[in-house]
């Protein structure tokens, strides 16, 4: 009985540490870009995925009207960068 958990001891220490790792940290960053989705509102200055600065001028529930200097744009809200568009608020604070 010993000899059979021995033989499956490292797949499961593998597992954990590919948990702890990669899938843990994964769910957190989902979860805090889905916090940072709702958060939005209008005024915010944003940076999208792709490169666009921008201000919210319209909010929808999954859609987000920006502004830019070429003109609006409607975007998914899955398409702002959460960490872009923090940076970009730290550099102006």
């Amino acid at each position: 009985m010993g000899g059979q958990l021995g033989q499956f001891a490292p797949f499961l220490l593998m597992f954990v540490v590919i948990y702890f790792f990669m899938i843990r940290p994964q769910q957190k960053r989902a979860k805090n870009e889905k916090e940072f989705e709702s958060s939005l509102k209008v005024g915010d200055k944003i940076i999208t995925k792709s490169g666009f600065h921008g201000k919210v001028v319209e909010l929808a529930e999954t859609t987000v009207v920006i502004e830019t200097m070429s003109g609006k744009l409607k975007l998914e809200r899955s398409a702002i960068s959460m960490e872009m568009s923090a940076a970009l608020n730290a550099k102006k604070a």
